[in-house]
């Protein structure tokens, strides 16, 4: 038979991994560091990079800080993911009943969605507005809800902590 939702989610937070990080000493604060240090990476690469398209700085090609700026937001990607995940293992049956918890990961889809959406039919046409140039509405608007999506996922994993 299936487990329910709620059965799988106290599963996993009975799991041998989960308890080995509730019972250290200081494995969970370390995990929190790796989730914030991420955190700080990939959001603030994206915010630079979001203010850019936004029109600040237009003296900076776009591409140049395409290149430099969003592979350090996807080495913080490869902080937060499997920190979020064994962070979230403690506590699971909690935070997946959570409506806040819902709500962050719905964010977070949508944000993978706006970064997929704008690197797939924007970007690919930024020789047209790299360098001082007005960037086009397609991706000052993918820059606000970059910015708004980010602000918020933030905002809901803050709220989960306490």
């Amino acid at each position: 038979m299936a487990a329910t939702y709620a059965e799988w989610l106290l599963w996993v937070e009975k799991s041998s991994w989960a308890a080995a990080i509730r019972q250290s000493n200081w494995l969970y604060q370390w995990l929190e560091i790796g989730h914030i240090v991420g955190i700080a990476l990939l959001v603030g690469a994206a915010f630079l990079f979001d203010l850019r398209l936004l029109g600040n700085s237009r003296f900076l090609p776009v591409s140049g800080l395409a290149r430099y700026l969003l592979s350090w937001s996807r080495r913080g990607l490869i902080l937060i993911v499997p920190t979020g995940i064994l962070l979230f293992i403690t506590n699971a049956g909690a935070l997946g009943q959570d409506p806040t918890f819902g709500l962050k990961m719905l964010l977070l889809v949508l944000a993978g969605l706006n970064a997929t959406v704008f690197h797939t039919f924007t970007y690919p046409k930024v020789r047209y507005w790299d360098v001082n140039q007005s960037t086009p509405l397609k991706a000052k608007l993918a820059a606000v809800f970059s910015l708004v999506l980010w602000s918020a996922i933030i905002a809901c994993g803050r709220l989960l902590a306490y």
